[in-house]
């Protein structure tokens, strides 16, 4: 796999020939294009790329909206692309059409797509490396306490740092479907231990016999529906690891609180996947898709402060107010 390196006459002298589509993409090996744009936004450019299996990346202050990701230095990025180029290409043109969709037309469309990697030999390279683990634990997930008014929703898998398990994940839809019909109640969602969420049960990845049942399961049994159905009166309180899913969930609610000690990533595509517990729908409509992708592909952690510069959380707030 390589990268095209283009100039802004390279490409338009490209885009204006027929044979684009041979140039770039993930079957010609060639998974992203960088183009120095200099004070031009190019967002010509970018569109000419819109159905290409390919990576846009605009170089310069002025590029566009248009672009996959605009960045000053694509080297960060372009590492996270060619260690999986499967995903950030997949990722890249998911995000693309999700923009523009309704909230239920994102959500098929990420399932389908994580479904898709999942099959894939990224996310099973990625798997062989982690072991296998099992959990003996019934304990309850999810706790639902009234503060004057205010439904609590506690996620009470602390001792994991609250990843998201299928116990999890079915208990916090019949919470939120139960609270979906008590219009005028406030909700919180917080979650017990040293951590916010820490992402989803990696003793769960793969277990699933084939993606067509887990693209089925993830269309019945999805907590970003429910969540968004009650987000206008929802606020998340986040502390410790809010790691993929944690960050895809939280996101969907109208306010997101950090604790000064909070701390976020979005780990998906280096393994091999993409987010799939609707991030695709939540999180660029707080830090835009260019952000999104670029977080995803670089696999930064970020601290409370540049969550806040971002949009990602409303407010940082420490313990006690």
């Amino acid at each position: 796999m390589q990268v095209a390196r283009w100039s802004v006459a390279d490409a338009r002298a490209a885009i204006a020939g027929a044979d684009l589509d041979r140039q770039l993409g993930f079957a010609h090996g060639v998974p992203a294009v960088t183009v120095e744009l200099g004070d031009e936004p190019g967002d010509d450019i970018a569109a000419a790329f819109a159905d290409i299996a390919v990576v846009g990346i605009g170089v310069g202050a002025a590029a566009g909206s248009d672009w996959d990701i605009a960045t000053i230095d694509p080297t960060s990025v372009l590492e996270g692309v060619l260690r999986t180029p499967m995903s950030a290409v997949l990722t890249a043109q998911t995000l693309r059409r999700t923009a523009s969709m309704t909230p239920s037309d994102g959500f098929f469309a990420e399932s389908v797509a994580y479904a898709t990697l999942q099959a894939g030999p990224e996310f099973a390279a990625w798997l062989e490396t982690q072991g296998r683990r099992t959990r003996n634990d019934d304990a309850p997930r999810v706790r639902v306490d009234d503060d004057d008014g205010t439904a609590v929703v506690t996620l009470t898998r602390g001792r994991l740092r609250n990843l998201l398990d299928a116990r999890m994940r079915d208990a916090l839809v019949e919470v939120l479907r139960a609270l979906s019909v008590d219009a005028d109640r406030p909700i919180r969602l917080v979650g017990e231990g040293p951590g916010f969420c820490a992402g989803g049960d990696p003793a769960e990845f793969g277990t699933v016999d084939d993606p067509t049942t887990a693209h089925l399961i993830r269309s019945s049994a999805n907590v970003a529906p429910w969540l968004l159905a009650v987000a206008d009166r929802t606020e998340a309180v986040v502390h410790g690891p809010c790691v993929g899913a944690g960050v895809e969930l939280a996101a969907f609610c109208h306010r997101v609180i950090a604790r000064p000690d909070a701390r976020f990533r979005l780990p998906e595509t280096g393994m091999g996947l993409m987010p799939g517990a609707g991030g695709t729908v939540s999180v660029p409509r707080r830090i835009g898709r260019q952000r999104t992708l670029e977080w995803l592909l670089t696999g930064d952690e970020i601290d409370a402060a540049v969550a806040f510069d971002w949009g990602l959380v409303n407010e940082i707030r420490p313990e006690g107010r």
